[in-house]
């Protein structure tokens, strides 16, 4: 059975994710959401099954991939299944949102919807885990991310559970993020440790950041994935005091050229 994968990621830990469902299924092609941005229309996958991998963002999905998925056609695909990588609570409510966008585009929800814990890295807010922390969570990751695995591989089906406690956090914080993420990207400066190595340009997967005399600018079409706070080798790009003393985070498994090519370029 063919399948397609689509992801969408910031720090890597959807794709990394992704890749290891794909190599149990066999046969997959995985589709970096980011690359469909500039197109228009329906999208058809032209395959038995699909898959939909990201990451969870206030509870709700990425604004790319909320998009993304009010365009996607499932009418030729035996199964569908979905897969978020939360650092906190917020999973439930973000595979609801995903079944309604689908339901009302396609007349069908998914046939199974999953979670898996990765490292929270949302460095805005709070100091994302390192250290044998860090490693602890991607090895409990791992052991998921073989379960999910074979039971998609077995067309399994399962809902998207329910949590009361992330449904209202939901409603109260989802739409405002949603509203204003394209704009959040004024938070962001960068300071004089900078090298101009353009690597922000090159891996943000919104397409959101030129370099201007060898300097970021945002062009306020943001996602808020941070990657170009957590990526940037010399960390010089900062989203207030908060963030200059806050450890920074990529999947240890993608590479700077994995975020690279998610962009489709």
């Amino acid at each position: 059975m063919k399948t397609i994968i689509y992801y969408f990621t910031g720090t890597g830990n959807s794709l990394a994710a992704a890749r290891k469902i794909a190599a149990v299924l066999g046969d997959c092609e995985l589709v970096p959401v980011a690359s469909l941005q500039d197109t228009t229309g329906d999208i058809h996958p032209g395959a038995d099954r699909v898959g939909i991998v990201c990451p969870v963002y206030f509870t709700g999905l990425p604004v790319m991939v909320a998009s993304f998925a009010g365009r996607l056609d499932l009418s030729g695909s035996q199964y569908m299944f979905s897969v978020v990588t939360p650092g906190g609570f917020g999973g439930p409510s973000a595979l609801r949102q995903l079944d309604g966008i689908l339901k009302r585009r396609s007349g069908r929800r998914p046939d199974a919807g999953f979670m898996v814990k990765m490292p929270s890295n949302y460095i805005l807010m709070y100091e994302p885990p390192s250290g044998k922390k860090c490693e602890q969570i991607l090895a409990a990751a791992d052991v998921q991310l073989e379960d999910i695995a074979q039971a998609v591989k077995n067309s399994a089906k399962t809902g998207p559970g329910y949590s009361l406690l992330a449904r209202l956090a939901h409603l109260l914080f989802y739409p405002r993020f949603a509203s204003r993420v394209h704009d959040d990207d004024r938070k962001f400066s960068v300071n004089d440790r900078c090298t101009s190595c353009g690597t922000c340009a090159a891996i943000c997967p919104a397409k959101n950041i030129e370099l201007v005399g060898g300097r970021p600018v945002w062009k306020h079409r943001c996602e808020l994935c941070c990657g170009c706070i957590h990526l940037c080798p010399a960390e010089a790009i900062q989203a207030g005091k908060q963030t200059a003393v806050r450890v920074r985070y990529r999947n240890p498994e993608v590479n700077n050229a994995d975020f690279k090519a998610q962009k489709g370029d």
